[in-house]
């Protein structure tokens, strides 16, 4: 269907299922551009650095004041040392001299704030921790107009099964800055459902409460950012899944090169074109945010 047809037939439903999904889906849009533009949001990204050589001693973080090095051993997140002079705050508090600034894996993480509108948190990965700085007033956030969508298209609303896997089955995902390393990440279960006589059996990792299919399409590169785009989605007590592709979002470095985002496996990669959700970060003339 057209996106003329399909804009019309919303219009003659009125009141109808399509016309409330279209204006759920507006809601949803909204809600998504005003979320990336939070002094935490995507747009404000501007620097992720691991710290992990112990041997380099303390180092310097573009965007952040301090120096800046590993925790002891078992101990969650990094060290600064810093001068009152710096500005730099750790759980409200003035640094002067060595904090441990914990990361995200510790159930209390500490929150930074080197300024009025710059901050940064401790994330843990496989590599260790990195320090994030988030800057409101970065270029991206200054330059950002939209985010671009396809229509409301009800062809891609699709009801899908899910059968569960044995427990800690992974996947190996590749990251956009892993050079080629996978992560393997734990899949709970398979989805799997038909779409005009199309077979499919996807793999969405755990990601909170929800599942995260990551996925490319025909239109990945063409009209839609070329990395893939992001499904979130939960089984339902009685094992179906509801998959509405409409609801595909850009995934985080779509908005921001700081971010490390995981690649669609192949079984993810659809050979049809998936004409629904978003597609494409614009700036303020309506030219790409990032080519």
């Amino acid at each position: 269907m057209s996106d003329d047809l399909r804009r019309a037939t919303l219009v003659s439903e009125g009141g109808g299922p399509a016309w409330k999904a279209q204006q759920e889906l507006e809601a949803f849009h909204r809600r998504r551009t005003e979320s990336v533009r939070t002094p935490q949001g995507f747009l404000a990204l501007v620097n992720t650095q691991w710290i992990t050589d112990r041997a380099a001693g303390p180092q310097s973080v573009w965007g952040a004041a301090g120096l800046w090095s590993p925790a002891a051993p078992g101990e969650s997140g990094l060290r600064v040392t810093a001068q009152a002079s710096d500005g730099v705050t750790v759980d409200g508090r003035l640094v002067e001299g060595e904090v441990v600034v914990r990361g995200k894996d510790d159930p209390r993480p500490s929150t930074v704030v080197f300024g009025p509108a710059v901050t940064g948190y401790v994330i843990h990965g496989e590599e260790g921790y990195a320090l994030r700085v988030w800057d409101h007033t970065s270029e991206a956030n200054q330059r950002f107009g939209s985010i671009d969508a396809f229509p409301y298209n009800p062809d891609w609303v699709v009801e899908a099964a899910f059968t569960p896997n044995p427990e800690g089955t992974t996947v190996g995902f590749e990251h956009v800055k892993s050079e080629g390393r996978t992560r393997e990440l734990v899949v709970p279960g398979s989805i799997t459902f038909t779409k005009d006589g199309i077979d499919y059996d996807v793999a969405a990792f755990q990601s909170g409460r929800a599942l995260q299919l990551v996925f490319a399409d025909a239109t990945s590169g063409a009209t839609t950012y070329g990395v893939g785009r992001f499904l979130f989605t939960a089984p339902r007590p009685d094992g179906s899944v509801p998959l509405d592709f409409n609801r595909a979002v850009l995934p985080p470095c779509a908005f921001s090169y700081s971010f490390n985002c995981p690649l669609p496996p192949a079984q993810n990669r659809f050979t049809v074109p998936v004409e629904a959700g978003e597609k494409n970060v614009l700036d303020t003339e309506g030219r790409l945010l990032h080519a």
